[in-house]
């Protein structure tokens, strides 16, 4: 039974290897063949046809001679260089080198000799004769073995191509060489002129963006992949409007800067995102990872389970902390965040730290236990139009809890409060409270040994609170989308981006500034909430709401008297704040009049304070807070 049992994993194993046995001897029969035949046909050609049976034995012993010596040059070749794929353009560039060397050696040789056995044109000739051959054979081969892997149209979904750039081409050679793969290229369309009626990998050109609707017909394809990996949304938008009207799916490969790290693949193909279709160009700074000075510290995040806060923990979990603590009031956001960190969430390790900014006792005794080194607070009340209605919780959790974070981080070596770019030139509670709070850490830097910062930065696309999201369940859930204003427009930056920002603001930002950066053009929420409507399968209606209190038409990126100066990097802004004392803030009362309490927050955005004498941010006593 034991005997029985091996038998088909020995014969499993053994078919490769009896396989290779085979091209190889094929290969070596065809490569004399081809000398054989080379110099028949050359010494023929000489003689013009009229050749002894003398004269052909020579040439065949010749033939033969030049065919073993091949063999042995090809052998130490492989041996010295390696050898390379069968049928592949370094396997015939090292083919025609080992063919040329052979047929200089043969014919020196035949010129040595006397008389000569072979006319002298019979080397030459007969090489090239022989190496076309041999060449044939292998991409031959090399074809049908190409063929043999493609997908089949049973297996995979027939699909379009649009663009052959080398993004294009990288991913259209993915897929016809996985027999498993789930597209079946079928065609090709580009806008270039000069690739008309082009084959690549043996599948057709078929017209540019005018010709979708008809190479859809004429293929049945069922999907268009946009394989353009650097297009604007302009073109984006046409294709895929073009691509929908032909009763297609449409799907995109993404931009070179997702792609840089890994060979193209299949996988990369995905479904067109919002950001694809606005043409917010990314932007991305030139300092690396490993030059934020984040490896081998202690670091602390605040507010660690909202959008910002967890995007930031997985960045820095990456850049290999000695020690990451993630801080939150919300245990189900910290549950979330480490399942997504770590692929567990029994809640039992020490980096999660279930608190409240509010309670400054609490995270006092937090710093002095962890002392961390580096803290980024990203914790706030971010939502515009309720901060509007309660602006005692703006007070409470924005301004008194970002005075007792600050408070704890006195010995810190370094602090970024995550702000907004509603704190520049500021009309709401959301603004005038983060506009207070830049100035605190102003303060602070001027206070405190370390280095305390402030980042600013627009709306994050897909976070808990992104317009992106409120739409997306209005169109899911059959409701109109709601926009304000059919002008408004915002500053929009993904989290990655968003987070980027903040991570080098730790490596280059200095004591006392807000770092903003560069955002490229602000994007329309009215385009955005159509191209979202767009995708809905259900037609969507865009009603219009009106601006709520506090909203602006547009965002602004400075204030009043700050200027765009960008010393250290052509990105990103350094715009000094003036410090606020907290002896300002701390008399705040968050249970008063609203449009008191309003006017008085928006009064302490502008207002530069003298420093007194004392270190401390805030009282450390919890009644001073309460």
């Amino acid at each position: 039974m034991q005997q029985s049992a091996a038998t088909p994993t020995a014969t499993h194993a053994t078919n490769p290897r009896r396989g290779a046995q085979r091209r190889s001897v094929a290969l070596v029969a065809t490569d004399t063949a081809g000398w054989l035949g080379g110099f028949a046909a050359a010494a023929w050609a000489r003689h013009e046809f009229d050749v002894t049976v003398d004269e052909f034995s020579r040439v065949v012993c010749a033939g033969l001679v030049a065919a073993v010596l091949s063999g042995l040059a090809t052998r130490v070749r492989q041996r010295c260089w390696g050898r390379h794929p069968l049928g592949s353009l370094q396997d015939a560039r090292a083919l025609a080198g080992t063919v040329g060397c052979v047929s200089a050696v043969m014919l020196l040789a035949v010129l040595a000799m006397s008389p000569r056995p072979v006319p002298a044109s019979t080397p030459p000739v007969g090489a090239a004769l022989a190496l076309l051959l041999m060449l044939s054979v292998r991409v031959a081969y090399r074809q049908q073995r190409d063929r043999s892997r493609r997908p089949t149209i049973r297996s995979a979904t027939p699909v379009l191509l649009f663009g052959m750039g080398a993004a294009g081409q990288a991913l259209l050679h993915a897929m016809v060489s996985d027999p498993r793969g789930r597209y079946l290229p079928v065609g090709l369309l580009d806008d270039d002129p000069e690739k008309r009626h082009l084959r690549i990998d043996g599948v057709p050109m078929l017209g540019g963006r005018d010709e979708i609707a008809a190479a859809v017909t004429r293929t049945g394809a069922g999907t268009v992949i946009f394989s353009v990996a650097n297009a604007d949304a302009e073109l984006i938008r046409e294709v895929r409007t073009a691509t929908l009207a032909a009763g297609a799916a449409f799907k995109i490969l993404p931009p070179v800067r997702e792609l840089v790290d890994h060979r193209i693949s299949v996988a990369d193909v995905r479904d067109v995102d919002i950001d694809d279709l606005l043409g917010r160009r990314q932007v991305a700074t030139t300092l690396r990872s490993t030059d934020n000075g984040l490896a081998g510290r202690r670091i602390l995040v605040t507010g660690a389970g909202g959008s910002i806060g967890s995007e930031l923990c997985r960045q820095i979990a990456q850049a290999d902390p000695a020690e990451l603590m993630m801080l939150d009031r919300d245990e189900s956001a910290l549950h979330s965040l480490q399942l997504s960190l770590s692929g567990r969430a029994l809640l039992d390790s020490s980096e999660l730290i279930l608190a409240d900014i509010r309670d400054a006792e609490r995270l006092n005794r937090i710093m002095a236990e962890r002392r961390p080194e580096i803290v980024f607070h990203a914790a706030a009340l971010k939502h515009l139009p309720l901060l509007q209605q309660h602006p005692g919780e703006a007070v409470q959790t924005n301004v008194w809890g970002t005075l007792a974070v600050l408070d704890a981080c006195r010995g810190v070596e370094k602090f970024v409060n995550i702000s907004t770019d509603k704190a520049a030139n500021p009309i709401s509670v959301l603004g005038y409270s983060k506009r207070i709070t830049e100035r605190l850490t102003a303060y602070a830097a001027a206070n405190c040994a370390g280095t305390f910062l402030s980042v600013r930065f627009g709306n994050v696309l897909g976070s808990r609170g992104s317009v992106v999201t409120a739409f997306r369940a209005q169109i899911e859930a059959g409701l109109p989308v709601t926009v304000t204003h059919p002008e408004v427009t915002r500053y929009l930056m993904t989290v990655q981006e968003a987070v980027h920002l903040v991570l080098q603001a730790a490596a280059i930002g200095r004591d006392g500034e807000a770092l903003v950066l560069d955002m490229g053009r602000p994007v329309s929420i009215d385009d955005l909430a159509r191209q979202l409507a767009d995708q809905a399968s259900e037609p969507a209606r865009i009603i219009y709401t009106g601006l709520r209190p506090g909203e602006k038409l547009h965002e602004d990126l400075f204030g009043a008297g700050e200027a765009d100066v960008r010393p250290l990097h052509p990105l990103i802004s350094h715009v000094p704040i003036p410090a606020l004392n907290p002896a300002e803030v701390i008399g705040l009362d968050p249970f008063d009049d609203r449009e008191k309490l309003i006017e008085r927050l928006a009064s302490l955005c502008g207002q530069i304070v003298q420093e007194p004498q004392s270190m401390t941010l805030i009282p450390t006593t919890r009644n001073a807070l309460s």
